[in-house]
């Protein structure tokens, strides 16, 4: 059965002393299998972790130690994870692992039934007329989730996505 999915990664908020609203990265895909799905979806999540350990220490270091960004680039040419914790740590005192899983996973938007509750006044007959009723519909919404797919935790905690029809 082909997989199609569709991947949107953003921040969802503006940052401090942006001009612009940041913008994202959005595709539809379609996948042979469920493993081909989860595969690239896990190497995303990695690619993920990967920019985001890099941006965080290549910030650091022109924002907290004053070089420019020529120099901190060629500060970190070569540098592998080990390398770029161990900077984060001892010279700015940050444990990555401690970050939010917002920016070392990324975000994940899975489609979630959600039950909307509206109380509202409609046309009844008019023995009832004047009161109000509570409505509850169903409705399917993107639900952002920080977690890691990279693992089987995921994918048992959210096995409608790998169904046959979804």
């Amino acid at each position: 059965m082909d997989r199609v999915m569709s991947i949107a990664l953003c921040s969802g908020r503006k940052a401090i002393g942006l001009k612009e609203e940041p913008g994202f990265d959005g595709r539809v895909v379609l996948y042979p299998s469920n493993q081909t799905l989860k595969d690239y979806l896990s190497w995303r999540q990695a690619d993920c972790h990967i920019n985001n350990l890099y941006n965080t220490v290549f910030w650091a270091l022109i924002q907290q130690s004053g070089l420019t960004p020529v120099q901190a680039q060629e500060r970190l040419k070569g540098t592998v994870t080990a390398d770029k914790n161990e900077i984060l740590f001892s010279e700015f005192h940050i444990n990555y692992n401690d970050e939010p899983q917002m920016y070392r996973k990324g975000t994940v938007l899975v489609w979630q039934k959600v039950d909307e509750v509206k109380t509202q006044e409609i046309r009844l007959p008019e023995e009832m007329e004047g009161k109000k009723m509570t409505i509850t519909r169903t409705r399917t919404r993107p639900l952002p989730l920080y977690c890691d797919l990279i693992g089987d935790a995921f994918w048992k905690e959210h096995p409608d996505i790998l169904e046959e029809g979804n």
